[in-house]
């Protein structure tokens, strides 16, 4: 713990003076442009990975970069996604998962969480995906684990899309929905291209984007 307070204080003292118009202006609103999805493990750093600053992303974090289908039950991620793009108008949703995702390994092994009702339950979620791969492949195991990762992104997806401020922006492509798969041990991030229906490196998945932009 006291390196989180120190670094609160070196934060506070060389870091926020250089940024002080910045959070100056973030200070009294904010107007991000997209709505990121993503694990809460803490091997993860969205601003870091993304190279972005205070502001750019709105961030939802849960085990397993879960989206729970849309139901009449309220809960922080219905809430929140419904506020990102109902009210705060963002162009962009992105799910990313990750490599050696513990939720995942979760998901595979449903009864060795017998110690932990809570999680058992919300994995529910995740139940389309892994039966996805046990339609393809029958029995699963630890060897489908990367497979499950980039299904379940795919499945989330479904989700959002039954939420009910999101269909209304798709319906009138006021938002684009993005899914991502980030490799920890090589610092590669994979984007579905729903065009070959596969997992492709981001350079390739954005490369139009690129070239319009230059």
């Amino acid at each position: 713990m006291e390196h989180v307070i120190s670094g609160v204080a070196k934060f506070q003292k060389e870091v926020f003076p250089g940024k002080k118009a910045t959070f100056k202006k973030l200070a009294t609103g904010q107007n991000p442009e997209v709505l990121f999805i993503t694990c809460a493990d803490s091997r993860i750093d969205p601003n870091l990975v993304t190279q972005t600053e205070p502001g750019d992303l709105f961030i939802c974090r849960n085990a397993g970069n879960i989206v729970p289908p849309h139901s009449n039950q309220t809960g922080g991620m219905t809430a929140s996604i419904e506020y990102a793009v109902a009210a705060l108008g963002v162009r962009h949703i992105v799910i990313c998962g990750h490599t050696d995702c513990g939720a995942m390994k979760g998901a595979l092994a449903p009864e060795k969480l017998g110690a932990l009702p809570h999680v058992r339950e919300w994995l529910g979620h995740c139940h389309c995906a892994t039966e996805v791969l046990r339609e393809k492949h029958g029995e699963l195991g630890e060897q489908h684990l990367d497979e499950l990762i980039r299904e379940n992104v795919l499945q989330q997806i479904q989700h959002l899309r039954t939420h009910p401020a999101v269909a209304a922006k798709l319906a009138t492509k006021q938002v684009q929905l993005h899914g991502w798969v980030y490799d920890i041990a090589k610092g590669n991030v994979h984007c579905y291209d729903p065009v070959s229906e596969t997992f492709i490196e981001m350079q390739e998945a954005y490369a139009e984007q690129k070239l319009a932009a230059g």
